[in-house]
């Protein structure tokens, strides 16, 4: 299993997977990974195009997004961009997303391609999938600084652990996880919904490190199971005004305030063979004598020019969500 920190390299209203050329796209994304990033990447080696990344390894030139957060006053309906924090063990990020590829073994997963992209999750979910233990995306509200409040992995508590966005105070933060399909069709880089390509197991959705599940007959190649983790730092925000209704006041840049509707966009942009020796080899978290590492300091100063929006300012307070949109209730 590998597990490391990428450092945000663009904040944007840019989505090559979803809305491919389009500038600007519907909602705002958080984005870590290479300096290839654009309106648009084509099913080429995105390795070969990036010239720097923001990921622990210098063999990593992928691209990481999700939806960003924001915190809507209830006084007047405007809202903020709620900042992200290095996460646990990565001193020294940008912020940004930790990123997870777990293999059962040497020798028994296939490293994805080059071209190769995926989407999990649905920006328009607005109901639970009720799927236990076994939910492909979740909240940890942490309820002391640090991270601290549970010993549990990642959407196993039985407690802190949801499927949508805390409806309590998280004075720590809130933590977002996003699992990834673990089979692959074996031939496409990608369809029309960036999902079809890809299925669970035949037992179904598997939770985080639950990786021995068989593939089905449509899709018999089994891939690294791909995890992000980003965290908002929610304590900015701990003396302002929650909403009187018993809502909650945080809403994702889709609109969404159910939190059901977190996704996470991939795009895979290895060098060479380098994934596929580190599942080989037992890479372990950021250990991996067969990978080079960059000190956060130089990785940090990869960035991805800002287009659409470089005229506003990402942390003011606004009348509406970038793009124009309003939180949905």
């Amino acid at each position: 299993m590998l597990r490391f920190g990428c450092s945000q390299v663009v904040i944007e209203r840019l989505d090559p997977l979803v809305n491919p050329d389009q500038n600007p796209s519907a909602h705002m994304h958080q984005i870590v990974g290479g300096n290839a990033f654009n309106a648009s990447m084509p099913l080429t080696d995105i390795s070969k195009l990036a010239t720097c990344t923001t990921c622990h390894f210098d063999q990593d030139f992928s691209n990481y997004w999700t939806a960003n957060l924001y915190y809507r006053s209830p006084i007047n309906g405007s809202y903020k961009r709620v900042p992200q924090m290095a996460n646990q063990f990565n001193d020294g990020d940008n912020a940004g997303i930790t990123v997870y590829y777990t293999s059962p073994g040497p020798g028994l997963t296939t490293a994805f391609k080059p071209g190769f992209r995926m989407l999990a999750g649905d920006a328009t979910r607005r109901t639970s999938e009720n799927l236990g233990r076994n939910m492909q995306q979740c909240y940890r509200c942490y309820t002391k600084p640090d991270f601290g409040g549970s010993p549990y992995a990642p959407c196993m508590d039985p407690v802190l652990d949801t499927d949508y966005l805390p409806k309590r105070s998280c004075p720590g933060g809130i933590r977002s996880n996003i699992v990834f399909p673990l089979c692959w069709d074996g031939k496409n880089l990608d369809t029309p919904n960036h999902q079809d390509h890809v299925a669970h197991p035949v037992s179904g959705p598997t939770p985080f490190a639950s990786v021995g599940g068989k593939c089905p007959a449509s899709h018999p190649i089994k891939i690294p199971q791909v995890m992000y983790e980003v965290n908002w730092d929610t304590a900015h925000f701990i003396n302002d005004p929650w909403p009187e209704d018993g809502t909650q006041p945080f809403v994702l840049s889709t609109g969404d305030t159910t939190g059901y509707g977190q996704h996470g966009d991939y795009v895979f942009g290895w060098e060479g063979n380098k994934l596929q020796e580190a599942m080989d080899n037992r890479c372990y978290l950021r250990n991996c004598s067969l990978l080079t590492a960059i000190a956060p300091e130089v990785k940090n100063k990869c960035q991805v020019p800002v287009t659409v929006t470089a005229d506003e300012d990402l942390d003011a307070w606004l009348n509406e969500l970038p793009g124009g949109g309003h939180a949905e209730y």
